[in-house]
């Protein structure tokens, strides 16, 4: 079984619980995982984290130790002349610290014979493995997820320079493979397709129980869900019917005014944002919906969502979903197979979907059972974990 050094910016994070399902499956599986945090998670809700996972983690000092440490090392000459060098000529402009954390992190894994390091997101973690690449010749891999790669940031490290030097890049939808092969077309044989895994047995199908219909919607309160469509799509439906709820799962930016919109609305009754929860407080819930409803959007600066974990999961509790055709969602949702796909920012539409689900039960549990057995199929966490295990293990020669 290979063993990897795993890089992210915060871990374990409650945004990113996709990341830490990946680390416990790849350990699960036989894997030896040594997790690097660039920064300490702080103000997150509570998760029913592994322990002894958590308590392995190496958290990076802080700023001022950090630089304290590193120059110590690069007087003493226990960093490569090219190091020294960079450093000097970095200087203190943008995105510095990188390089230190490279120069931590690399000494680290030379002590523990690490040959390999794989970042989440095209984002700080994969730039300061390029570095470690740079002054150690440690091979480096990367998955790109959404915003990293349909808007990302400019730095002198970027998007272009990280896929040039991976050896590597992973990302987790058909649709992200094509459009990274087809901007980077020389790059085009080593980015691969593994999609987000998720763990089948933690979610239990809904029952759709007797009473009335439950609408379930999970992510942050941010512009790319959409949640104000949802509340729009709510507002609509209430002029139908009345025997319906809707929950919004999450935190965010858009908190205040999504409260704002629903006590306009009058829909105080029908709507609500209830604040981020644990993985087993969402599988309840969704076990206790009958809708699962997330309509994606592009945001301005072209950000979108690539494969939302959260659609996997109603899935993997067999709710029908009602999404957008953007990016990699279209291969989770087959529409009339295990939902429906509608336009972006047509509550109407929205509002439609739902009326339709909640008016014919026997339908909609139907397309629940769809999505179940499609969750089964295309996004087990097991079957995640092994791709990465054979992609990690070709890049270091080892056997899987």
């Amino acid at each position: 079984m290979p063993e990897v050094a795993y890089l992210f910016e915060r871990f374990p994070s409650f945004g990113q619980t996709f990341c830490y399902r990946e680390v416990a499956e790849l350990e699960r599986q036989g894997a030896k995982v040594h997790v690097f945090s660039i920064r300490r998670p702080t103000d997150e809700p509570a998760q029913d984290w592994n322990e002894e996972i958590v308590r392995r983690v190496h958290y990076l000092p802080d700023e001022k130790i950090l630089v304290r440490e590193v120059e110590a090392a690069l007087r003493s000459g226990k960093v490569s002349g090219a190091a020294r060098e960079a450093v000097e000529n970095w200087g203190r402009q943008s995105d510095f610290l990188r390089l230190y954390q490279a120069i931590h992190i690399g000494m680290r894994m030379q002590e523990s014979d690490l040959r390999h390091v794989h970042a989440h997101f095209a984002g700080m973690a994969a730039r300061t493995a390029f570095w470690i690449n740079q002054f150690f010749g440690t091979p480096f891999t990367f998955t790109a997820h959404a915003n990293d790669i349909f808007a990302p940031r400019d730095f002198v490290v970027s998007l272009p320079k990280l896929i040039e030097r991976a050896a590597a890049v992973v990302t987790v939808s058909d649709y992200a493979v094509n459009f990274l092969r087809d901007r980077f077309p020389e790059s085009a044989a080593k980015i691969h397709r593994v999609y987000n895994g998720v763990d089948l047995s933690r979610y239990h199908p809904s029952d759709f129980g007797s009473g009335i219909p439950a609408i379930v919607s999970i992510g942050r309160l941010i512009e790319k869900k959409s949640f104000g469509d949802l509340i729009k799509a709510c507002a609509l439906l209430t002029l139908r019917r009345s025997d319906f709820g809707c929950e919004i799962i999450g935190e965010g930016p858009l908190e205040g005014a999504l409260r704002v919109q629903i006590s306009e609305a009058g829909l105080e009754g029908f709507v609500k944002l209830i604040g981020p929860q644990t993985q087993a407080q969402i599988a309840l819930r969704l076990a206790q919906a009958t809708i699962f409803v997330l309509p994606c959007t592009r945001e301005e600066g072209g950000g979108m969502d690539n494969l939302p974990t959260v659609i996997m999961e109603a899935m993997a509790a067999g709710l029908p979903v009602i999404s957008t055709p953007l990016a990699g969602v279209p291969e989770m949702v087959e529409p009339g197979g295990n939902g429906e796909l509608v336009p972006e920012h047509d509550p109407a539409a929205i509002c439609a979907a739902m009326e339709r689900l909640i008016s014919d039960p026997e339908r909609a549990r139907r397309l629940g059972d769809r999505g179940r057995q499609i969750a089964q199929e295309k996004f087990s966490i097991e079957n995640s974990a092994r791709q990465l295990q054979e992609l990690f293990g070709s890049i270091q020669g080892t056997a899987v």
